[in-house]
C-alpha cells in the first residue's frame, strides 16, 4: 500500500495540482489585497466616501461598551454581533477576479489546444466529361459509356 501510495503521489499530475494550489493560494492574496487596497476604495469614493470594509449592520450590542460604532473593529472588541456586508461585497469582488482570470486562463489554453482542421482528402476519383458518372483516376475507359478518358 505504501509502494502505491508513493506512486500516487510523485505521478506527474499529483505534483503539478499541488503546484497549482501554491500558486492558486498566493495569487487569492493578491486579489484580495488588489479589492481592499485598490478596486473598493475608488468605489467608496465614488458612492459618496463609504468604506467598504467598515459597512456593517449591529444586530446586538456588545457587552463590553454599546454602540453606535464607528467601525467593524470597534464593534468586534465590543463583543457586538455585526452582519458585515462590507466584507462580503469584498469576497464577492474578488472572486469575480478570480474566476474572470481562471477563464481567461482556461481561454487561452483552449486556443492553444485547438487542433487545426485536418486536410482534405485527395480526390480517389474523376467524372467522366461524356456521362459526368464518377470514374477511378487510374481508369482510361469510362465504365458506364466506354468513352476515352
Amino acid at each position: 500500500m505504501l509502494k502505491e501510495f508513493r506512486e500516487f503521489a510523485l505521478r506527474g499530475n499529483v505534483v503539478d495540482m499541488a503546484v497549482g494550489i501554491v500558486i492558486g493560494a498566493s495569487f487569492g492574496g493578491i486579489v484580495s489585497s488588489l479589492v481592499a487596497d485598490v478596486v473598493m476604495p475608488p468605489i467608496g469614493l465614488l458612492l459618496g466616501g463609504v468604506d467598504f470594509s467598515n459597512l456593517f449592520l449591529t444586530l446586538k450590542a456588545g457587552e463590553k461598551l454599546a454602540g453606535p460604532y464607528a467601525s467593524l473593529a470597534d464593534a468586534k472588541a465590543a463583543g457586538a454581533v455585526t452582519v458585515n456586508i462590507g466584507v462580503f461585497l469584498n469576497a464577492v469582488v474578488s472572486f469575480l477576479i478570480v474566476a474572470f482570470a481562471v477563464f481567461l486562463v482556461i481561454r487561452g489554453m483552449n486556443r492553444l489546444k485547438r487542433e487545426a482542421p485536418a486536410p482534405a482528402a485527395a480526390p480517389t476519383t474523376k467524372d467522366c466529361p461524356f456521362c459526368c458518372t464518377a470514374v477511378p483516376l487510374k481508369a482510361v475507359r469510362c465504365p458506364a459509356c466506354t468513352s476515352q478518358l
